[in-house]
């Protein structure tokens, strides 16, 4: 088994940080201790972008200066005294110590810097070998004719035969649309072995500078604006030194106005376009010459709704700022996670993890980490695209997580709201949502089919034809009704509702699966090595024993769909036959009902969470259970115990909660937490199309 890799750009710009992101990814959901390592970084005030970035987004737990080699600084002193051998032994002395932490290390070669740059991917060549790794080697494709590829895929294989390297394969990115069959005919021309090949096209927006990464590099005052809008991508950027009518004329959606700061005119027209429907959103603004709006202008804009621009100023003039702009390069940063879905959804879309897997030849890991459980999340909802709507369409997170959703091609959205207005919004957030569907409930040709079944269903109840055609523009119940008649696959609300205006009317005609008297919910719980199943968490205030075994079975279903092996404890306030009362009763009556309904369950109960999750408490208080000490599923027995154990455990072990998961439903509808993130939705979405997938198994 190979214990490394090398990644090593043949050029300046190739984009080399998307394929570590890209492997990385691989590599994290298959082996337990996976390090990373640079052998050369700039020397700078700022912490490389790429180990930040890698760090970071994977939660390595290793310390930054032990995840490089040397600076700039120290190699040009070594280069320049002719003593290479020390260089090179002095980076591996840095890799050799890491190795001793990890399982396997991926390394990024060098950056094409001042030092090494005559002769970089001869270093980075030789460097490999020293640290006994296979090469991947990356080519810059872009503006480049299929002809200038040839030559310097050719050129490539030289060097690292010369060097006599092991050679894993070769990644052409960043290629133009039009070459991209061509390129991958030029590389099957020139396979000689086992190694692999890709062809990755250029994705514009990977290219393009945030707010943020401009207002770092130039150390810009915010002045105005929230988190938010500093991940605004720059489309362009335009000097704002003209008349107002010709700047308006010169600006376009997603624009960088670089202007004086002591323009207010031009500050003004420039909030205007923002509050009008009939100009180009612009990115940002940036002040230059150090200048700062008066107080009573600030006061004037302070007293509009917030509005979604970034305000940023710096103290050079207006030409050498727009200079310094020009000169800054797009990175992946690992704090925008749009970016980042684009770039792996990217990446995944044209790099094979399985031949990946094959040649790395890594052996899986019986660990399961939250990058594994997300990523197979992607995957698995990826294996077999479903159609979710989301009723909240005019929520900003639902539009953020739709953008990320449809980039990585997992999903199908519809989206409830009126259509201009969604479309507005986006543009706004500059959001691309292209692909999603739109419905109005004020305005679609589904009502009168809808709300005919809607009184179909609940006429008993006292239901009016007028009643129900009302109900069926609460985007609650179109959505729910949407999913009853097969027009979506799931459902997933409550950003910006309740529960109970979320599930009712899943409860009303979705109803429950045979067999179940109850519908309950499951949190999983992301934890550094595991996932664990708690149920249940949000819905039943005091289930009664029959109830509580639902809830078991249900929850030992949901951890075997998602991955976990399922071992059920029935929690209580005691282990075994050590207490009394009804309580205690209620779990030992619903364990026998559970075992007697689901007999090939691993279930334990009455017993105490630490028996069930503590290996050295379950060999005293059940050293024969094959469940304590090593449960997966906790089935708390009442909502209070339920709820507060999970959020005290959540904040305590700073584990990720995923969920609730509805269970017991014909068809998948979840509900969302009102305080959750962009990454919450997302996640409930996908586990609302596996629960989808599992539904059309059991059809």
């Amino acid at each position: 088994m190979s214990k490394n890799l090398y990644i090593s750009a043949a050029e300046a710009e190739s984009g080399k940080s998307l394929i570590v992101l890209g492997i990385m990814s691989l590599l994290t959901r298959h082996i337990k201790k996976v390090g990373f390592f640079r052998p050369i970084i700039r020397l700078s005030e700022e912490k490389d972008n790429d180990i930040e970035l890698v760090s970071k987004r994977f939660n390595l737990p290793l310390e930054y200066s032990s995840m490089y080699g040397t600076n700039n600084d120290e190699a040009f002193d070594m280069i320049h005294a002719g003593d290479m051998d020390r260089l090179f032994t002095a980076i591996l002395d840095k890799y050799k110590k890491l190795e001793a932490k990890c399982d396997f290390i991926l390394v990024e070669g060098t950056d094409y810097s001042d030092s090494l740059k005559l002769f970089e991917f001869d270093f980075n060549a030789h460097m490999a070998n020293n640290l006994g790794a296979p090469v991947l080697a990356v080519v810059n494709g872009k503006s480049k004719s299929v002809a200038d590829i040839s030559d310097m895929v050719q050129l490539i294989k030289r060097v690292l035969h010369s060097e006599k390297c092991s050679y894993l394969g070769m990644i052409v990115n960043r290629v133009e649309r039009d070459f991209v069959n061509e390129t991958k005919k030029l590389l099957k021309k020139f396979k000689t072995g086992n190694e692999i090949d890709f062809v990755i096209p250029e994705l514009d927006l990977l290219q393009k500078l945030t707010i943020r990464q401009i207002s770092n590099t130039l150390k810009a005052d915010l002045i105005y604006g929230d988190d938010n809008v500093l991940d605004y991508d720059v489309d362009n950027f335009k000097v704002g030194a003209m008349s107002i009518e010709n700047i308006l004329k010169n600006t376009e959606t997603g624009t960088l106005v670089i202007t004086p700061g002591d323009r207010t005119d031009v500050l003004i027209s420039l909030f205007m376009t923002l509050l009008s429907k009939n100009h180009p959103k612009i990115a940002g603004i940036l002040l230059t010459g150090g200048y700062k709006p008066d107080k009573e202008f600030m006061k004037l804009i302070g007293g509009i709704n917030k509005l979604p621009v970034a305000i940023c100023r710096v103290n050079t003039d207006t030409y050498s700022t727009t200079l310094n702009v020009n000169k800054i390069k797009a990175i992946l940063a690992p704090n925008n996670e749009r970016k980042m879905a684009m770039a792996l959804g990217h990446f995944e879309t044209f790099v094979s993890d399985s031949i990946l897997k094959v040649i790395i030849d890594v052996t899986p890991s019986d660990m399961l980490t939250p990058i594994m459980f997300e990523y197979e999340l992607f995957e698995r909802a990826r294996s077999k695209r479903k159609h979710i709507v989301l009723p909240e369409g005019l929520d900003d997170r639902i539009l953020r997580s739709t953008e990320i959703l449809l980039s990585r091609n997992v999903v199908d959205i519809t989206l409830l709201g009126n259509e201009d207005e969604i479309y507005k919004r986006a543009a706004e957030l500059h959001l691309k949502l292209d692909g999603a569907n739109i419905i109005d409930p004020y305005d679609n040709d589904l009502i009168n089919d809808y709300a005919a079944t809607y009184f179909r269903l609940r006429k008993h109840k006292g239901i009016s034809k007028e009643m129900a055609f009302d109900t069926m523009r609460d985007v609650s119940y179109l959505g729910t009704m949407m999913v009853y008649k097969g027009h979506a696959d799931g459902m997933v609300s409550g950003a910006a509702h309740t529960t109970q205006h979320t599930i009712r009317p899943a409860f009303e005609f979705i109803k429950t699966k045979p067999g179940f008297s109850i519908v309950s919910s499951c949190f999983l719980m992301c934890f550094e090595d595991r996932v664990l199943a708690y149920a249940d968490c949000a819905f039943n205030p005091n289930p009664d024993a029959e109830q509580l075994a639902d809830i078991a079975i249900s929850s030992a279903d949901t951890a075997t769909l998602f991955g976990i092996e399922a071992r059920v404890a029935m929690l209580s306030y005691s282990t075994g036959v050590s207490g009394k009362g009804k309580d205690v009763e209620k779990v030992k009556l619903a364990t026998d009902i559970a075992r007697k309904r689901r007999p090939d369950l691993k279930i334990e109960g009455p017993i105490q969470y630490d028996a069930a999750i503590d290996a050295t408490v379950a060999r005293k208080k059940m050293p024969d259970s094959e469940v304590a000490g090593k449960a997966t599923v906790f089935i708390f027995p009442d909502l209070n115990t339920g709820n507060n154990t999970y959020k005290a455990v959540q904040r305590a072990a700073n584990a990720v909660a995923v969920g609730p998961v509805s269970q017991g439903l014909n068809k998948p509808v979840n509900d969302l937490s009102r305080g959750c993130l962009v990454k919450d939705i997302v996640n409930t979405v996908l586990i609302t199309a596996i629960q989808a997938q599992q539904d059309d198994l059991k059809k």
